[in-house]
């Protein structure tokens, strides 16, 4: 059986920029149980092609990995922004670019144990390059990869962000049925 858990009480613990934690009481049947949750407020990412099917990706730096990740071109949404229109920024803001074509693909939730977090995952075709708009404290590499290449890379697990894996399995997918 498949119990709703109704919260009880909620004690907000941390509050950053990024994220807020907060400690609840839920009821669980004829129990109380302790939960622990990350709320943010969301992020988009953009698996963007150019006209050579290649997947524009983004190397950087993640400090929490201690390592460089190639990942989708991607950005942490504002208190009541659209994704929509934050994914073109995104897109515009890390590459440099805007495209003709812009498609909804879905919604990705990393970790559901304990984030709220919500990623939506948008693809983009027929691109027009500009300048890059980086935030001051993003220093990052843009990848050119061919999309098979990039398929393999997932499945060899050289590409290990959640987002960007599911972003170009999606795609792939997509893809296998036309």
């Amino acid at each position: 059986m498949i119990a709703e858990e109704k919260t009880i009480s909620s004690e907000l613990v941390f509050k950053g920029k990024i994220v807020e934690v907060r400690v609840e009481k839920a009821k669980l049947f004829d129990r109380e149980v302790m939960r622990e949750l990350v709320l943010h407020n969301g992020g988009v990412c953009v698996a963007a092609f150019t006209d050579d099917d290649e997947i524009i990706l983004v190397k950087q730096f993640r400090y929490a990995f201690k390592e460089a990740l190639l990942e989708l071109p991607a950005g942490k949404l504002e208190a009541a922004e659209d994704h929509y229109s934050a994914g073109l920024r995104e897109l515009a803001e890390e590459v440099g670019a805007v495209p003709d074509e812009y498609e909804y693909l879905g919604v990705l939730y990393p970790s559901v144990a304990y984030l709220t977090e919500k990623i939506h995952i948008y693809y983009a075709k027929s691109l027009h390059f500009g300048e890059t708009h980086f935030d001051e404290d993003e220093y990052i590499e843009m990848v050119k990869i061919p999309f098979e290449k990039a398929v393999e890379m997932v499945l060899a697990n050289e590409i290990k962000d959640a987002k960007t894996a599911a972003g170009i399995l999606m795609i792939a997918a997509k893809r296998s049925k036309k």
